[in-house]
């Protein structure tokens, strides 16, 4: 498996605690949806950030863990009056356990049109390869 994860029990725990803090302070949950691509030779990962300042966009790979991070601040004039308030603002993270058969080394992050497109290379000894079926010589084969 290329891409892994801790406790799905752990996980959940955080996510509701992190819902239920969210709630307690009045902000709206940040989200950073992901589409994991794999490919025979890389892992492309799609994060949506509709609305992101590029500049704030971090990407970055600690021990196997990828971390992106990026941020929306609230743009609203002195004299602006909100009565409805449903886009996240703030910060947002997501993290993905990388597997040892990536090339952590080789990543590269680019944003275009509200989505940040990740590309780990996939090492060439976890890449799929043809396997030569060797056959006995000087005898007839079984099934002729």
């Amino acid at each position: 498996m290329l891409l892994t994860s801790i406790d799905p029990f752990v996980q959940e725990f955080e996510r509701q605690f992190d819902r239920l803090t969210r709630q307690f302070t009045g902000q709206a949950e940040a989200v950073m949806p992901m589409d994991g691509i794999r490919r025979p030779d890389e892992v492309l990962l799609r994060f949506d950030l509709p609305g992101i300042d590029p500049d704030s966009i971090e990407v970055t790979v600690d021990r196997g863990v990828l971390t992106v991070s990026a941020r929306r601040e609230e743009e609203y004039a002195d004299d602006d009056r909100v009565f409805v308030r449903e886009r996240p603002m703030g910060a947002f993270t997501r993290r993905v356990y990388l597997s040892e058969h990536l090339d952590a080394d080789g990543i590269q992050a680019a944003y275009d049109n509200g989505v940040l497109a990740v590309r780990i290379p996939v090492l060439e000894r976890a890449r799929p390869r043809k396997v030569e079926v060797q056959r006995p010589k000087g005898r007839k084969s079984l099934t002729a």
